[in-house]
């Protein structure tokens, strides 16, 4: 990470550390931003911190359940601790990290590079839960293995969502953790976050955004159980499906975007 790196760095608060009995440790935001950033991550590199997600996210669960936590709530407990921590760029790194490029094909790129990386999960995810089901068995009785690979997911598209409003030079008013927390709820609603209209940081934080949240985390979740294939088709649907999601999710949030300030072409 350079230092010219934008953070939302800010640790969740007091009171949503308290409200979650299910929230993750140091180790799994540590994970889930090493697999959201972008990069040659090798298959096996991958593979093996997935792994570790899956095994820290499942002793999490087991203290959730001790504590009556229901399954949307972990889970939307868990990402709302997660999503702080994730790194974003600023415009000057994102436009070093690509090759020079600026404006729209820069914009082109961070979407390309994102369905890129959720294809990658999604295909190692659908590998792995079609040959193996890790125990016990967590949300909707799926494999933990794709728990893991919907946390990931959701951390690369939120991140892609916040690295878009730095193209597009949308700043998003707030500490850390309601940056976060605004990107966040405009991934629960696949669309970009408009600074201009009243009480956004106010609504990011409230309980409608929570619920769309845990909603959004829920259909992610049932996206990649269709990984659940014989042999390889497990890899080929998490990857297919991951990708076009990504794709999707780039355009309906640019076309918001682009509402507020158009770009030029840009460095080809």
């Amino acid at each position: 990470m350079t230092s010219e790196n934008r953070r939302t760095d800010a640790a969740p608060d007091d009171s949503t550390a308290e409200e979650s009995d299910g929230a993750p440790d140091r180790e799994v935001a540590e994970i889930v931003g090493r697999l959201a950033e972008p990069g040659d991550m090798d298959g096996a590199e991958r593979r093996k911190l997935l792994g570790r997600l899956t095994k820290a996210l499942t002793r999490r669960a087991r203290k959730a359940k001790e504590a009556g936590a229901g399954r949307g709530r972990w889970l939307t407990d868990v990402f709302m601790a997660v999503a702080p921590r994730i790194p974003i760029r600023d415009l000057h790194t994102l436009s070093e990290h690509h090759h020079g490029l600026t404006a729209e094909a820069l914009a082109d790129d961070l979407v390309r590079t994102a369905a890129k990386a959720t294809m990658t999960v999604g295909a190692i995810g659908g590998a792995v839960a079609a040959a193996e089901f890790a125990a016990p068995p967590l949300l909707l009785s799926a494999p933990a293995q794709l728990v893991a690979e919907t946390l990931v997911v959701a951390a690369i598209e939120v991140k892609l969502i916040a690295e878009l409003h730095e193209v597009y030079g949308m700043q998003v008013p707030g500490n850390g953790s309601q940056r976060a927390m605004a990107f966040a709820a405009a991934w629960s609603r696949q669309r970009g976050v408009d600074p201009m209209s009243p009480g956004t940081m106010t609504v990011a934080l409230g309980t409608a955004t929570r619920t769309a949240l845990r909603n959004r985390l829920m259909r992610t979740l049932g996206r990649h159980l269709t990984t659940l294939g014989p042999f390889l088709t497990g890899a080929v649907a998490g990857g297919v499906l991951n990708r076009a999601a990504t794709k999707k999710l780039g355009e309906l949030v640019r076309s918001d975007l682009r509402v507020h300030r158009a770009l030029p072409p840009g460095k080809p």
